[in-house]
């Protein structure tokens, strides 16, 4: 038997293919924010984050090379894991653009790390960066679970590339 290579062989379907079967798998919907290098609040959506491992407390998550976000996430020491409700599709909306000034007057609160906790959330993980691993288009972030808090109450998802209350 040979051993694996890196790069399997080609797929036998089209990338749109591919897009609506993952589709079908309903998600939750994220913003992760942090701060950049000179203080300034980022974020970005996300719909990419699962947990890894309880003990320690690990989770994860992907963005692509090309985001906007992805300097001052990726320079930064840390970040938060904010749970959209399902109420918060203009959240998800506003940090899926590409504009580095999304929070404007935006309210939040700082999690003991000082890094930004946006409200309303059903749950927020505040995380320091533990490991990244480049896979195509993407970074994949592995985050160690510092805090986090709940607020149970109707979750934001996303499904056959639409937001849906859970």
């Amino acid at each position: 038997m040979s051993a694996p290579t890196a790069c399997g062989s080609a797929p036998e379907f089209a990338t749109k293919q591919f897009r609506q079967a993952l589709s079908q798998f309903a998600t939750g919907v994220t913003v992760i924010t942090a701060r950049q290098a000179d203080g300034e609040p980022i974020g970005v959506t996300s719909n990419s984050f699962n947990a890894v491992s309880f003990e320690p407390p690990l989770v994860l998550w992907s963005l692509a090379h090309a985001a906007g976000s992805m300097a001052g996430i990726a320079a930064g020491d840390g970040y938060v894991v904010n749970v959209l409700a399902g109420d918060q599709i203009e959240l998800a909306q506003r940090f899926a653009l590409a504009d580095p000034g999304l929070f404007g007057a935006l309210p939040f609160a700082l999690s003991r790390r000082g890094l930004p906790i946006l409200p309303g959330c059903v749950a927020w993980f505040e995380c320091r960066h533990r490991s990244r691993y480049t896979e195509a288009e993407h970074v994949i972030f592995v985050g160690e679970v510092e805090s986090c808090h709940s607020h149970p109450q109707r979750t934001l998802g996303f499904h056959r590339g639409r937001f849906i209350a859970l």
